[in-house]
């Protein structure tokens, strides 16, 4: 697909010098890039014509009649495993073989968003409790699309204060929870969630922190991997640890959490994160914009690190990077109550000089 688009396969997407102007941020690169909807289209139409070939000289019109049909395959010769269970006469089991005779209800209006958050939102309500499970999926997604249409029919500039809602959610979050969360809309959630929190973020808030208990949240993850994947602006507050990928292809958001997995800030190409414990590996590989903080107790950050994307800087006293990160703090403890940001902030003339920023290197 990518070379219908005009993608030469230089693989070096990660080095920001993409030659044809797909994988990169350089104005002067993005220029380049030729790629029309049109070539996408042409390849899956001869895509789709070299299926039908296939389904023709099997005798069949469509991948419906392909289904279930054992008997068009056969092992190689010589393999090891015994593939007989696999390639048994379906027509003797009790299966529908066409897509036809199945019946879903993937009905959207079925969703969370269409149940609880949309009728609340056009009833004029701004702040709303509810009870979630991880069953509830890529909660958000349908609400900010109707607050993105709303600001479009009242003409509201961009970031211009939306018609929105602030939801206090108790539970288990499932995938996707605030995906494409747009500005106007709050997110505070007590318990905990799953992969993908704040997929695409556009100017919403999410907060997360676990419900009152003597475990410490800072030495436990509340939340999943790849959270705010390509956000593009807006906030998420982690009062606990993250999974992998925290912060991937970020291009806006502002993120804090209390300590995170392999490959932080992968990718990422603007907005700004604070780490306020232990990191894992590979942190910051083709990061190529942005800035990062991470409290480096150990002061081992440096081996954790993909050098060959950023630079490691101190924070001076009395700096903009300081300032930066003392209001980080404060938002942290204002949204989530995190005792971990409010001992930095008690103790923040010895804790100061174990912070690290992290930064791109500029090609």
């Amino acid at each position: 697909m990518l070379v219908s688009i005009g993608c030469v396969q230089c693989r070096n997407c990660n080095l920001n010098c993409c030659p044809v102007g797909i994988a990169t941020q350089k104005p002067e690169l993005r220029c380049k890039f030729a790629g029309k909807p049109e070539h996408l289209q042409r390849y899956f139409r001869f895509l789709a014509g070299e299926v039908r070939e296939h389904l023709a000289a099997l005798g069949l019109k469509s991948l419906a009649e392909a289904r279930g049909r054992a008997d068009l395959l056969k092992a190689k010769d010589g393999t090891k495993f015994d593939f007989g269970d696999m390639l048994a006469d379906f027509s003797t089991l009790n299966i529908p073989l066409s897509n036809s005779n199945l019946r879903q209800n993937n009905l959207v209006q079925d969703n969370y968003d269409f149940r609880e958050l949309i009728p609340a939102m056009e009833n004029g309500e701004s702040e709303i409790n509810r009870t979630i499970s991880n069953c509830d999926r890529s909660v958000g997604a349908a609400l900010s699309g109707c607050i993105a249409k709303a600001q479009l029919e009242k003409h509201c500039p961009d970031g211009q204060a939306a018609p929105g809602l602030t939801v206090n959610f108790a539970g288990v979050a499932g995938q996707s929870f605030g995906a494409f969360l747009a500005r106007g809309a709050t997110f505070n959630l007590v318990g905990e969630a799953n992969d993908y929190i704040g997929k695409g973020i556009s100017g919403g808030i999410i907060t997360i922190r676990p419900p009152k208990s003597d475990i410490a949240p800072e030495e436990n993850v509340i939340a999943g991997n790849v959270i705010a994947y390509g956000g593009t602006s807006g906030a998420i507050f982690l009062n606990g640890q993250a999974g992998e990928r925290f912060g991937i292809r970020n291009s806006g958001a502002t993120l804090v959490a209390e300590g995170i997995g392999d490959h932080g800030c992968e990718y990422m190409t603007g907005g700004k994160v604070a780490v306020l414990g232990p990191t894992g590996v590979n942190f910051g590989a083709g990061m190529t914009g942005g800035v990062a903080y991470v409290l480096d107790e150990s002061g081992d950050f440096d081996l954790k690190c993909n050098l060959d994307s950023i630079d490691l800087a101190s924070i001076a006293a009395d700096s903009d990077d300081e300032r930066d990160i003392l209001s980080l703090l404060r938002e942290h403890v204002a949204r989530t109550d995190s005792s971990l940001a409010s001992r930095l902030l008690a103790d923040w003339p010895s804790v100061r000089p174990k912070f690290v920023k992290v930064v791109p290197i500029r090609q």
